[in-house]
């Protein structure tokens, strides 16, 4: 694995931080509404990952991750996480 002088998803950050400027030139009276509905969307997403703990304290993926004969099970814990997650990210964003 290479080492990189910047660190990981930094380019993803430089793209937000660009595109939240132009949005600030064309239309800044939508930044609000913008750091309102990102904040929206922040938030389900940490309440879809803490309702996943919550519904399965005992199937975290972590738990399967060690033995490698569990790896199937450590596969369907993490999209099982992806989906609950998505699915709340996905009816917030509905709901806006």
């Amino acid at each position: 694995m290479k080492n990189s002088l910047f660190p990981r998803l930094s380019g993803w950050l430089v793209a937000s931080v660009v595109l939240f400027a132009l949005i600030a030139l064309i239309s800044p009276q939508q930044l609000p509404v913008v750091i309102y509905k990102l904040s929206l969307i922040s938030l389900a997403a940490v309440l879809g990952y803490w309702l996943d703990r919550s519904l399965f304290p005992y199937a975290r993926p972590n738990y399967f991750q060690s033995a490698e004969d569990e790896q199937r099970l450590f596969s369907a814990a993490m999209l099982r996480r992806a989906v609950i997650v998505a699915a709340v990210c996905l009816s917030v964003a509905m709901g806006l």
